[in-house]
């Protein structure tokens, strides 16, 4: 049995740098987006306090809960996808805290 360290080296390393790279693009459109959301609640809310619209914050918590409940199931879905090597797991933490 040949033990090829080469190998497993070079996939170790490819599987960091894509943890890397999703990890961190992942942190900055996160930003983004939740920087837009929270313009448009703002504006919403001006709009109420001016008195154009009127809002049913029980239909809009109980929206926001019902999209955080698909959030969280679609990153559990993502994750089981993933390939479950330290590497990558390393690779998406550290660029997930440099983004």
């Amino acid at each position: 049995m040949d033990f090829n360290l080469g190998g497993i080296v070079g996939d170790m390393g490819v599987g960091a740098l894509v943890g890397f790279i999703i990890g961190y693009a992942l942190k900055k459109i996160m930003k983004i987006v939740l920087a837009l959301i929270g313009v448009y609640l703002l504006s919403l809310f001006w709009l109420q306090q001016k008195g154009v619209i009127t809002i049913n914050t029980d239909k809009l918590f109980n929206l926001v809960e019902g999209a955080t409940e698909t959030t969280l199931s679609l990153g559990q879905k993502v994750l089981g996808i993933l390939p479950g090597s330290a590497a990558f797991l390393a690779g998406f933490y550290l660029g997930f805290k440099k983004g």
